[in-house]
């Protein structure tokens, strides 16, 4: 199938038919089916008739711990959340939270004809392994491939060398802001930057999408 870059949604082509989306969570520890979902972002990517890739529509929403999900204390001090109920968080359930993300991904999905989202992320496992767990947690059907990921630690190491988040996205000559790294809606945002330079600055593939 040869990519036609003034298709305005050549985006299912260069991906073979995926939707990439910037995911990044903030979590009360490492265990997905464990620990609680605090915070989540995603970030859909856009192309436009040239061929370049964008971040697009951007969605955030502060979430409440699942019923009986253990906190630690060590994981809510490193993301500066102190109190996750806290009324001032403006937090949704679980479910309402995975809702309100997964909603506009499948809008996309319909308007670009791509058949799945493909989560991207920065260490894309641990953000995809939360998202699956919550989404079967709240039986919310979720947009993602259930395995498949783009994942910006192995794309900058390749790319500049880096593979921590801030030196990566310095290297790729974009602004980072120490103050406002782990939030989820931050960090969603650098990732999503620093994927579609990395994207950009490869050769256009005009060959053909096998």
């Amino acid at each position: 199938m040869l990519i036609q870059p003034g298709d305005k949604n050549c985006i299912r082509q260069r991906f073979r038919g995926f939707l990439p989306v910037v995911v990044d969570v903030e979590t009360a520890g490492f265990d997905p089916e464990k620990n609680a979902l605090i915070e989540v972002a995603a970030v859909t990517i856009g192309m436009t008739p040239e061929g370049e890739v964008y971040p697009n529509v951007a969605v955030q929403a502060n979430v409440l711990p699942f019923k009986g999900a253990q906190l630690d204390k060590s994981a809510l001090k490193f993301i500066g959340v102190e109190d996750p109920t806290h009324p001032f968080r403006f937090a949704l359930s679980e479910k309402e939270a995975l809702k309100k993300c997964f909603d506009p991904i499948f809008r996309e999905l319909k308007a670009t004809g791509c058949t799945r989202a493909i989560l991207v992320g920065h260490n894309a496992f641990f953000d995809l392994g939360f998202i699956r767990a919550a989404a079967d947690r709240q039986k919310v059907k979720s947009p993602f491939h259930k395995f498949s990921t783009l994942d910006t630690v192995s794309l900058a190491g390749l790319a500049y060398g880096q593979t921590v988040l801030a030196k990566a996205t310095r290297a790729a000559g974009l602004d980072w802001d120490d103050s406002q790294a782990h939030s989820a809606a931050y960090d969603t945002d650098k990732t999503a930057e620093l994927f579609c330079r990395i994207v950009n600055d490869m050769p256009w593939l005009n060959q053909t999408a096998q």
